[in-house]
């Protein structure tokens, strides 16, 4: 008599579909890019969803600002004389026809603190912008190059670093004139730095890898290296830093208009109405400087909350997929 226990055509089949199941999940796994797994991170972190909504919320509320005024019939800088300001000539409180309260002039605290947000989302952005493709391209010269050149970017860097960016950027905006493309354009120069030098060394640490010496190899020059071969592989770094570098720009931007030489009047800009909010919220007008800096409050930590988010899923050393 046969000792080997039988094996039922059931679990046979059964033994057979889990390791045929075992060996295609091993297969999905193994198919995701780094970038899938990165979108299935995030996709699984809830604060990040939360701050992504948020920042949805914001942008559509500063697109449809003109639609929401003219829905409500205030314009941001119609004032309302009679009815926007008490006997005392100050603002008058949040209610049914100004849902935030007026400002010092009469005018609808609401309808201005949506326009604010068009103001600091084109800032933020655009400066970004402007920012990542300066802090790319002298960090993969510096990188790649080497030599004269890397000497020269980082004596640059290092003389911009050695005076502090807002004194810089106010004594240039005080000199200039204040206007928003001149806040743009200080805030996307000035902070490059910290990128450049991340790039730099980033591609310091890549260009002696054997892809980039078979693309030596095959003739390529150093232009296609430096932006086909060496930039998708830091891309990582420049996104983290972007989207960290947008409530950066923004809260830089509300400091400059604070100061007087940001945005100049009568546009809604929420640093220009904290400024001005300072002279009333001690007499009892509190919406006045409450709402705006609120939403100065939300957005900017919104964008730092998704920007760490971001962060975390591109980390190949981060915990394992959310499932």
């Amino acid at each position: 008599m046969s000792m080997v226990p039988d094996i039922t055509a059931t679990e046979a089949s059964a033994s057979g579909a889990a390791v045929v199941s075992e060996v295609s999940a091993a297969k999905k796994i193994e198919g995701r890019s780094p970038w899938r797994l990165a979108y299935e991170r995030l996709r699984s972190d809830r604060a990040a969803k939360i701050a992504f909504g948020t920042i949805v919320v914001v942008i559509l509320l500063a697109l449809f600002a003109p639609v929401i005024a003219a829905l409500i019939g205030h314009g941001p800088n119609q004032q309302f004389i009679d009815i926007g300001e008490n006997a005392n000539g100050g603002p008058v409180p949040p209610g049914g026809t100004f849902w935030f309260g007026t400002d010092s002039s009469g005018r609808d605290l609401f309808i201005r603190t949506l326009y604010g947000a068009r103001v600091s989302l084109v800032v933020g952005v655009l400066a970004t912008g402007i920012s990542v493709a300066l802090g790319v391209v002298f960090g993969l010269a510096a990188g790649y190059i080497g030599g004269i050149v890397d000497s020269l970017i980082a004596r640059m860097i290092d003389v911009m670093l050695s005076v502090p960016f807002l004194l810089i950027g106010i004594s240039i905006a005080y000199i200039v004139g204040a206007s928003e493309w001149l806040v743009i354009v200080i805030v996307g120069v000035l902070s490059f730095t910290a990128l450049g030098r991340i790039v730099r060394g980033q591609v310091i640490s890549l260009k002696q890898k054997e892809y980039i010496e078979a693309a030596r190899a095959l003739g390529a020059g150093p232009w296609r290296i430096m932006f086909v071969d060496l930039l998708p592989n830091v891309m990582a770094q420049v996104i983290v830093y972007a989207s960290l570098l947008i409530p950066l720009a923004i809260v830089t931007e509300a400091a400059f208009s604070f100061l007087g030489v940001g945005v100049p009047p009568p546009t809604a800009d929420w640093g220009a109405m904290i400024s001005d909010a300072a002279g009333y919220y001690q007499y009892g007008y509190w919406w006045y400087l409450f709402f705006p800096s609120l939403a100065l409050l939300i957005t900017t930590l919104a964008f730092n909350i998704f920007g760490d988010s971001v962060r975390d899923a591109l980390d190949p050393r981060g915990g394992g997929l959310y499932v």
